[in-house]
């Protein structure tokens, strides 16, 4: 009796994990597409949690990087650099239009201001890496941040699925579903995810944009600290675009480079699916519990807000 006792804890303990790894391995497959990867995450989230939860934000966190240096081996610095020229204009408008709008919905919903500017901040520029670069600089708690980051990444599953959608029932082209993605998703892995899924057009575009999009985080976070007067508190700089950069170079005028990019490219779109596999599999019913319908709805007033005006803009602009 003891002996089964053993084994059943045993099974209990080790079950979950085999199980965990070999849908993490399968998502490294070919045939298994991003979305595809982000749904078996959120299924085994929901029915038997995350195993490794302790280690798998940390995970997300660097292989998104990787993933996104390894697409810039798929590009050239000339069409990087007209498509961060188009989004500009766009980029600007989107943020500052973002930020006052969470600012007031903040204030009427009665949020509190440290969670609102959070989530605010990442449907403005860069989702959960917003969030993490804000988070210090207004020495948000534990809470307040797992709270934004949970509203973030619901919506970046959602638009993985719709963004695609949308785009082909409006017969969008690739340059403005790519421009569209970049401007209205929250979070670069679902950027880059619904962009691929559209074109490589698209792809090529979208991560451009949402790269430069990304180097806000700058002059966002001092104005934070100025807000919230913590003008002490360390900013986090993101390192891993100067890389992209370097990627965008090395592909451009390098033919050594050249010649192995599209195994780097393969590669990293690989990485993709893995890292949206670990973000769905973040999405536990612990981490959605608590979350509370205002700072839900402020969130989701915003993603509509920014998601209809970039799409008018885009599709005035021809």
């Amino acid at each position: 009796m003891q002996q089964q006792k053993i084994g059943q804890a045993w099974l209990n303990s080790h079950f979950p994990k085999g199980i965990f790894i070999i849908a993490a391995a399968a998502t490294l497959l070919p045939v298994v597409q991003p979305p595809v990867a982000l749904l078996l995450g959120i299924a085994l989230a929901q029915t038997m949690g995350n195993p490794f939860a302790a280690i798998t934000p940390r995970i997300t966190h660097w292989l998104l990087q990787l993933s996104v240096v390894g697409l810039g081996f798929g590009m050239n610095i000339y069409s990087a650099g007209k498509a961060g020229k188009e989004g500009f204009i766009l980029t600007i408008a989107s943020i500052a239009g973002t930020l006052l709008t969470g600012l007031l919905l903040g204030r009427l919903l009665k949020i509190d201001k440290k969670t609102s500017h959070l989530i605010s901040c990442g449907t403005a520029i860069c989702g959960g890496s917003a969030i993490a670069a804000i988070a210090p600089v207004v020495k948000a708690g534990e809470k307040q941040i797992s709270v934004a980051l949970g509203i973030i990444f619901l919506l970046n599953a959602a638009a993985l699925f719709i963004f695609p959608a949308v785009g082909h029932l409006l017969n969008l082209s690739q340059q403005q579903f790519g421009l569209w993605s970049a401007i209205a998703i929250h979070d670069t892995s679902s950027v880059v995810g619904a962009a691929g899924k559209y074109g490589d057009e698209a792809l090529q575009i979208a991560t451009t944009v949402k790269l430069s999009r990304a180097l806000w985080i700058i002059p966002i976070a001092f104005i934070s600290a100025l807000v919230f007067k913590s003008e002490k508190s360390r900013i986090k700089i993101p390192w891993f675009i100067g890389i992209f950069i370097v990627a965008l170079l090395l592909n451009t005028w390098v033919p050594a480079v050249q010649q192995i990019s599209p195994l780097l490219v393969k590669s990293a779109k690989t990485g993709l699916s893995l890292t949206l596999f670990l973000i769905g599999a973040n999405l536990t019913r612990q981490s959605l519990q608590g979350i509370g319908w205002q700072p839900l709805l402020q969130g989701i007033v915003l993603w509509c807000m920014i998601s209809a005006g970039a799409l008018a803009a885009i599709c005035l602009l021809g």
